[in-house]
């Protein structure tokens, strides 16, 4: 008997594909936010569903998947209009979590992660604003990447906040998410010949439970053979807790101008946790948001000189393995907040992350990510790629 994964909403919908290419005979999903011609999205909220129409086309990225021969396969689960990471919605129910069933998968691209750690599909579509396919991706065992922002186009594609929103990708091995990304990301992306500086930021290492960073620091000998120059570094003089305030601020205010006008229209039944972070959003003012914007654009202006177009960071995808299901606020509060200080790093400055896998304490999936400078996207999958396949398995379990 099949396993119910709870991962889809509509598992029944499919779309052939209309061309051949690279992709041929590979299939996927999409997160539920995604835009399918008379398909009418939910979004992960019952009153979204009962206040939206069906879709006159479909969003881009699934024509240019189409067209390369990959075969659409269901619309995946998502938290509520994107605002979470951990997977669990109050209205359809929790997605399994394959490679740890007592925990959750991780959100909001939770039915998109769980549909490639099952193996239900070749690979998955999801959006990434604060960690959305980052964070699932490594709960679940599986390889993910936040592309750089605006890289991959996002018509027909719920906004959530859109100086942050990027659509990402998902598959259970590098090279399958190497060869989605030659369809997705534009050929001139601009690219150095290789990487030759890695930096490790120590704040965030601090912030991963410490048997997890013991499994994790057994790449950081990889690193140094394959690049050469290696340097622990701090990148925020105040702590990364100060990113993560002004990632909020700005997040915040953008998702009320984004949903604002709906929630005081439609009134929305959302769930614990939800509901107090709209209402959050709504009390934001533009003082503030002009404040961090500015903050922001000096965050971004010293990563870009820090990493150019030869350089990468590397830190913890997550602070630790996936929580249990069913804890309370204030323990999912506490979790996002050291997730926060980690994933707010390429959402602020909207440079490409790659999330790889890793066997953790117990066996628990954990992940290690790799942050490159803007546009420099394929040479990162492709670094990932090789690197991978050719030196790590000899150092580290990796699922």
């Amino acid at each position: 008997m099949q396993q119910d994964w709870n991962a889809y909403v509509r598992e029944d919908l499919t779309i052939e594909p209309d061309g051949k290419g690279s992709l041929q005979q590979l299939t996927f999903s999409v997160k539920d936010v995604f835009a399918v011609k008379g398909n009418r999205n939910t979004a992960g909220n019952p009153d979204w569903f009962r206040t939206h129409q069906p879709a006159g086309n479909n969003a881009a990225v699934i024509e240019l998947l189409l067209k390369q021969g990959a075969r659409l396969k269901g619309t995946t689960q998502t938290d509520e209009l994107m605002f979470s990471l951990n997977g669990e919605n109050a209205h359809y129910g929790t997605p399994v979590n394959p490679k740890a069933p007592d925990r959750i998968p991780g959100g909001s691209s939770s039915g998109s992660a769980v549909a490639v750690s099952a193996g239900l599909v070749d690979f998955a579509l999801g959006t990434d604003t604060g960690g959305s396919v980052r964070i699932p991706s490594a709960y679940c065992g599986i390889y993910g990447i936040r592309p750089t922002h605006g890289l991959v186009p996002s018509a027909g594609v719920i906004p959530l906040a859109p100086s942050f929103d990027t659509v990402g990708w998902m598959a259970r091995d590098c090279k399958t998410l190497l060869e989605v990304g030659k369809v997705l990301i534009d050929e001139t992306e601009a690219e150095s010949a290789d990487f030759r500086r890695v930096y490790f930021e120590e704040d965030a290492w601090n912030i991963v439970q410490d048997d997890c960073r013991k499994i994790l620091m057994e790449f950081v000998p990889f690193f140094q053979q394959a690049v050469g120059s290696c340097e622990w570094i701090h990148i925020a003089p105040q702590g990364l807790a100060s990113w993560v305030n002004t990632f909020r601020t700005i997040q915040g205010y953008e998702i009320w101008t984004a949903h604002g006008e709906w929630i005081q229209a439609e009134k929305p039944t959302f769930g614990h946790g939800i509901a107090e972070r709209f209402a959050w959003t709504s009390k934001l003012g533009e003082a503030e948001f002009d404040r961090e914007k500015a903050v922001r654009k000096q965050i971004c202006t010293y990563m870009d000189g820090l990493l150019g177009s030869d350089g990468i960071l590397v830190i913890p995808t997550g602070a630790g393995p996936a929580p249990k299901r069913g804890l309370t606020g204030e323990e999912v509060e506490q979790t996002r907040a050291r997730v926060m200080q980690l994933s707010c790093v390429a959402g602020l400055t909207g440079m490409p992350q790659v999330t790889i896998p890793v066997a953790g304490p117990g066996g628990l999936p954990i992940g290690l990510s790799v942050i490159a400078g803007y546009r420099q996207d394929r040479k990162l999958l492709r670094w990932v790629h090789e690197k991978l396949s050719q030196q790590l398995p000899k150092t580290v379990a990796i699922f």
